[in-house]
């Protein structure tokens, strides 16, 4: 671990150096072809190789008709197996520890995502089919330590840096903020390794454990008896963290949806049933169904998967639905049960903006989705933001007229317009001040002004983007 800190520390070193020339020139919209050098570490400092992927983004470049995005994508796509992966075999079986960037911890939201991209390659690299095995058993090892934790350390015995909250968390964890996508984002990792691969080794009895904890976990969290034994304080202060009455969130009417007092932006939830939340449970659940049939051939608990995951949906469909003044039926994005309801998004994943790209289309109505996905890029969202750099969703997490560049991403990902794909494409080719990467915020009215110059997650989302339009519409990627 200290020797990749020392040389990710350097090769950022070496990227501030090279932006530093880049950033002026961003600014006013002019970047040289001699100032596009590659912003990746050298091959023999990289923490993960695949072949697959290096083929891929040579691929994709030579349809890219633009040299500075080009550049972009070939720095941002790799950037996860660049610069992020521990991998070793520990009691014969791998094991990958992948942290989210410039913090050394690994979120199981955060890692699933930042692997997302190469799924496609796996049967074509064993090397990244083992990378993909060893960080489902890293996973499976994490929600056994502590279903409500959303990051870990690689070291189990590691004491937490906030080992001032309460409760006081288990050493291997890094923080206990209760968020139902941390437990959806590994079985969505499980569920699509083995509809790749058909491999059915990861799925051991530790797994199977940790599926069932992972369910219970969900079941608590419906709260039908108003209990939970999950609660967070945080002395120090930070206005987005520490949830309301003594770390329980706001109080819910319990109507089978699932509460999470922290959102995917790590930030408080102001009222606990997060719909894109739920949302993705369901989805979680129909897959983890169909892995018990499939491998287990367990059908008591593929049913009760089912008939769970059937509950939230009708709840969904039931309360989380709106009339809007301007815009019909809309989803909400946070509601309490009692009638209240929040109308805004939160540019990470899941997000309402999201639900196509998560979800599969007979999950949501189409209609009420288009018609939530105009409110959200409209001026009546309090959390989207224009200024002088750009324009996109927002959220508490950065402050006010912050943009999140992964709002740009999803907003291009679920476009079904060329045009509106490439406005997204050339708002993060114009702010990404010159570094060649993609930040976790950018102030509106200055992208120099950014959040989080090492973001592994966003960087391989960008990447995921360009090789999407690269298979469904490479016009876009020769027309730019």
């Amino acid at each position: 671990m200290t020797t990749r800190r020392k040389f990710i520390t350097n090769s950022l070193w070496a990227t501030a150096m090279l932006s530093t020339n880049l950033s002026a020139k961003a600014a006013i919209g002019l970047i040289d072809n001699e100032f596009l050098i590659s912003c990746r570490p050298k091959q023999n400092k990289r923490t993960f190789h695949s072949k697959a992927v290096e083929e891929l983004i040579q691929e994709v470049k030579k349809v890219i008709k633009d040299d500075e995005l080009a550049w972009m994508f070939e720095n941002c796509f790799p950037n996860t197996l660049d610069t992020t992966v521990d991998f070793e075999i520990i009691n014969k079986k791998p094991d990958s520890f992948i942290i989210t960037g410039d913090i050394d911890a690994m979120w199981l939201r955060d890692s699933t995502a930042q692997v997302w991209p190469y799924i496609s390659l796996i049967n074509e690299d064993d090397k990244l089919k083992k990378l993909f095995a060893g960080l489902i058993n890293r996973q499976v090892k994490c929600i056994l330590l502590d279903p409500y934790a959303n990051s870990f350390y690689k070291d189990l015995n590691r004491e937490s840096e906030w080992k001032d909250d309460l409760p006081k968390v288990k050493p291997g964890v890094h923080e206990r903020k209760w968020e139902i996508d941390s437990l959806c984002y590994p079985i969505r990792l499980s569920y699509h390794y083995y509809k790749e691969t058909k491999d059915k080794a990861a799925f051991d009895s530790d797994w199977d454990k940790a599926m069932r904890l992972i369910v219970k976990t969900l079941r608590t969290e419906q709260r039908k008896d108003g209990k939970s034994p999950y609660y967070f304080l945080r002395e120090r202060k930070c206005d987005t963290v520490t949830a309301s009455f003594s770390g329980k969130g706001r109080p819910i009417k319990p109507i089978g949806l699932i509460a999470s007092i922290f959102r995917p932006s790590d930030d408080g939830c102001m009222y606990p049933f997060l719909i894109p939340s739920n949302m993705f449970a369901v989805q979680s659940l129909i897959q983890l169904s169909e892995i018990y049939n499939e491998v287990f051939n367990d059908y008591e608990f593929e049913k009760e998967c089912i008939l769970f995951s059937k509950e939230v949906q009708s709840a969904i469909e039931k309360y989380a639905i709106a009339e809007h003044l301007n815009y019909g039926k809309i989803y909400a994005y946070e509601i309490d049960g009692f009638g209240n309801k929040v109308f805004i998004d939160d540019p990470n994943v899941p997000s309402l903006i999201s639900i196509p790209y998560l979800l599969d289309a007979t999950l949501f109505d189409k209609d009420v989705y288009y018609n939530t996905r105009r409110y959200l890029l409209s001026n009546d969202n309090p959390y989207y933001f224009k200024g002088k750099a750009g324009e996109g969703q927002g959220g508490p997490h950065a402050g006010l007229d912050t943009i999140w560049p992964m709002g740009i991403i999803l907003r291009a990902m679920t476009s079904n317009s060329d045009e509106e794909i490439k406005k997204c494409i050339k708002l993060l080719k114009n702010t990404h001040a010159g570094t060649g990467f993609i930040h976790e915020t950018f102030h509106k009215d200055d992208a120099n002004n950014y959040s989080r110059s090492w973001f592994a997650w966003a960087n391989t989302l960008f990447g995921e983007l360009i090789v999407k339009l690269y298979n469904e519409h490479p016009e876009v990627l020769k027309s730019l």
